[in-house]
């Protein structure tokens, strides 16, 4: 549990942790299998501050282009916008593992390009690890990175910035020869070195099968309650929305708070009632 200090300089609350260290990247591996490793999305220092303390590992995802950018998809995303929110997290947190997503065309070409965005992300934010897509045709690059000293989380089923090729965002694994690929990227994610991966849309005994036969911890979004963990969009969850995938639940209803809030606020300043006594400054006589 952490305290906030108030900046008076800037009005702003500051954290001042507890005394906790930061979880690492071989306690979250040690965690296959046993109790459930808890993710969320985070995007800026001040949602990290207030999720910090309950999660095991904070993603700074590319789900950013849409919640934050109003972006339609993904691909869209830059490294700059990454390495941006990615340092915001990392200040805003002193517990959690933070993971970031590496952005659509940063690290596919080569190993090599992969590296060298792999190596500005953590630079520049401090984070621990990165999170890239990809199954088989990625496992050269995640063995290259993890020998190189940069922890990877893989991402395999639902991969977003292949919404293209894709064709949508529907459930992947419905036919015999798409789950066996599925679980085929999954083991080579895990056999190249990635320390966790993200099994997402996937129908539910793929991501058993896969959970069964790695090594590694899955973290699922629409996959299945026995993966080794779960993760979700933080905006979703907290209902930001109206409307999200079906493997959304809504734990609030956040948007309906920040618009009676406004309301609120608005109807005062125009009846003047804001601000109040207790709201401005006044010379003393």
């Amino acid at each position: 549990m952490s305290t906030y200090m108030l900046d008076t300089a800037t009005s702003r609350a500051n954290p001042t942790p507890a005394p906790m260290k930061r979880l690492t990247v071989p306690k979250i591996q040690a965690m296959k299998g046993g109790e459930p490793i808890v993710m969320l999305t985070a995007y800026t220092m001040r949602m990290a501050q207030l999720l910090d303390q309950h999660c095991d590992m904070l993603l700074v995802g590319d789900s950013l282009a849409q919640v934050i950018y109003g972006l339609p998809s993904t691909v869209p995303v830059t490294l700059d916008m990454m390495c941006a929110h990615g340092a915001a997290v990392v200040r805003g947190s002193w517990h959690s593992v933070v993971v970031i997503d590496m952005p659509f065309g940063s690290y596919e070409a080569s190993p090599e390009q992969a590296f060298e965005s792999a190596a500005r992300i953590l630079k520049e934010t401090g984070a621990a690890a990165v999170k890239l897509e990809g199954g088989e045709a990625m496992a050269e690059t995640v063995a290259f990175l993890v020998k190189r000293g940069i922890p990877v989380v893989g991402h395999v089923g639902l991969t977003p910035q292949a919404v293209n090729a894709l064709g949508g965002y529907g459930a992947r694994g419905k036919s015999e020869a798409e789950a066996a690929k599925i679980l085929a990227d999954a083991k080579a994610v895990a056999d190249a070195g990635a320390f966790a991966i993200v099994l997402e849309g996937v129908m539910e005994e793929i991501a058993i099968q896969a959970t069964r036969a790695i090594s590694c911890p899955t973290i699922g979004i629409g996959a299945s309650a026995q993966c080794d963990g779960q993760v979700l969009v933080i905006d979703d969850m907290l209902g930001m929305f109206e409307q999200t995938a079906r493997f959304v639940k809504k734990y609030d209803d956040f948007a309906q708070h920040v618009t009676d809030a406004a309301a609120a606020y608005a109807a005062e300043v125009r009846s003047r009632a804001f601000p109040g006594e207790g709201h401005i400054y006044r010379a003393r006589g």
